[in-house]
């Protein structure tokens, strides 16, 4: 084996009476890929933080291309070719695309006016290492998720990157758009820079890392060679537990649709949309990004209500054009972003749960009734086995599963009958995400009727009945889940 380019060896830390990391080891090789995984609070972060500097270990060792490191900064990180690309990328939005390749450089200049000439030559210098294509002159807040991870890759390219660590660095981006960073990362394997690459994605770890090492309750529980693992294992060594890969299969459904769509169209982004669902489906919608889908997902919802076209409850034709009118039916819908749309963050779990039936909660007399309440909140956070010590802590103290399962308790509290789940398990770890497809399961047994739309394939082969394919905002194909193949949607995707 190669020297190693970065050792770290039994580090610990504690925060409080918290052991964040108990002995933990990392040893990356120049020119490798290498996944760390671990499901969330395992100490992935934690261990980054103390490589780049930003926090002091209590224990171990840590080499750097041989140099022993005892205390280091930030800037003593980046200056021996450390460089950290976190999921926010720590861009600033406000200016232009030049201005952010530039700017480190330029104050470490010291110079009392700035050098436009010199801003922009900075600027082509660095996207051209990754030939990346982009309007300089851009202001970074009009990029793409993909374009500003490619402005954050051309920055930490320009002080000499040894070791380029990523922190979920697929979490918001397509297949397409994927495919493409992949690519950039092989081309830096190639220039002999190392990439520590942080994801929970089972099929990515697979694809693109030589070698992983897997944290769990911060301790390292695994590490090797890539091709010496398969699903099972690295699932179990992830979460100290084994799961099956049994496909649902819809055992309670109605002999009636509870929801229809005939023709359903809005100019520009579907058209034509026809399915029925019923209870206890778990109908499944997959596409690209741009092919409608979840616009598709806001107009069942009546947040872009539709232009034309029918939508039928319970064989009677309704009205939505807002969510009200949707709750009203009884139609929930779980947005992909649970952070920014689903979710009170600042606000207590127990409220979180409740907002949604906040007016059914109230005595006659028009006072809240806080029993009632207190009772609900406490029935599902036990039913959705929501990880909390106290219900009255703020949503933000949970995991990403955690906050999922309060958004779906918000919804199951309505008594719903259709449930609309957009990217259920965006952000989610794998045993989070298993959790979660089990209560999915369970509830469409118990009759409600489910559409889950998602790219992530194995989740829509895995615990749908049926699968819709939307291109260019039509319904391409339809298949039974019983009969198709991640390839057979992928063709008709692309």
């Amino acid at each position: 084996m190669a020297q190693s380019l970065l050792k770290a060896e039994h580090v610990k830390i504690s925060f409080g009476s918290v052991h964040a990391l108990r002995d933990v080891s990392l040893e990356i090789l120049p020119g490798e890929i290498h996944c760390l995984a671990g499901e969330n609070g395992c100490g992935k972060s934690t261990i980054i933080k103390i490589i780049s500097g930003v926090y002091q270990r209590d224990g171990g060792t840590i080499e750097f291309n041989g140099q022993k490191l005892d205390r280091i900064s930030p800037i003593d990180a980046i200056n021996m070719g450390i460089q950290v690309i976190y999921q926010d990328f720590a861009l600033f939005p406000n200016l232009t695309v030049a201005e952010n390749l530039a700017l480190n450089t330029e104050l470490a200049s010291r110079k009392k006016t700035v050098s436009w000439k010199n801003v922009r030559k900075i600027a082509e210098e660095a996207v051209a290492k990754i030939n990346f294509k982009v309007d300089l002159d851009q202001k970074v807040e009009e990029l793409s998720v993909a374009q500003k991870q490619m402005v954050a890759i051309s920055r930490a390219l320009m002080s000499n990157a040894k070791l380029i660590i990523m922190d979920e660095p697929t979490t918001a981006l397509t297949k397409k758009e994927v495919s493409a960073l992949f690519k950039i990362i092989l081309k830096l394997k190639e220039q002999g820079i190392a990439i520590l690459f942080i994801s929970h994605k089972l099929n990515e770890v697979f694809e693109i890392s030589d070698r992983f090492t897997i944290f769990r309750n911060g301790e390292m529980v695994a590490t090797g060679s890539t091709k010496d693992l398969d699903d099972k294992k690295f699932t179990y060594y992830m979460t100290g537990r084994e799961f099956s890969d049994q496909v649902f299969v819809a055992r309670n459904v109605s002999e009636n649709p509870v929801l229809e769509l005939k023709n359903l169209s809005r100019e520009g982004e579907f058209s034509d949309i026809s399915f029925s669902l019923k209870r206890g489906e778990i109908l499944g919608i997959t596409g690209l990004l741009d092919s409608g889908r979840t616009e598709l997902a806001l107009a069942m919802f009546g947040l872009k209500p539709a232009d034309s076209g029918e939508i039928l409850k319970d064989g009677k034709a309704v009205k939505i054009t807002n969510p009200r009118e949707a709750i009203s039916n009884k139609i929930g819908y779980v947005p992909e972003d649970r952070l920014s749309e689903g979710l009170f963050l600042t606000q207590s779990i127990g409220d979180n749960i409740i907002i949604s039936e906040i007016d059914r909660l109230k005595k006659k007399n028009g006072q809240f009734d806080r029993k009632r309440r207190n009772e609900e909140v406490e029935k599902w956070v036990k039913e959705l086995e929501i990880k909390t010590d106290n219900p009255d802590n703020p949503a933000t103290t949970l995991s990403g599963g955690n906050q999922q399962r309060i958004v779906l308790a918000k919804w199951l509290a309505c008594d719903l009958d259709v449930l609309i789940l957009n990217g259920p398990t965006v952000g989610v770890d794998i045993g989070s995400k298993h959790d979660i497809h089990k209560v999915l399961q369970n509830l469409a047994g118990q009759g409600l009727g489910i559409i889950i739309i998602s790219d992530d394939l194995p989740e829509v082969i895995q615990n749908c009945s049926r699968v819709l394919v939307i291109k260019g905002g039509k319904i391409r194909s339809e298949y039974s889940t019983q009969n198709v193949t991640e390839k057979m949607i992928i063709d008709d995707m692309m």
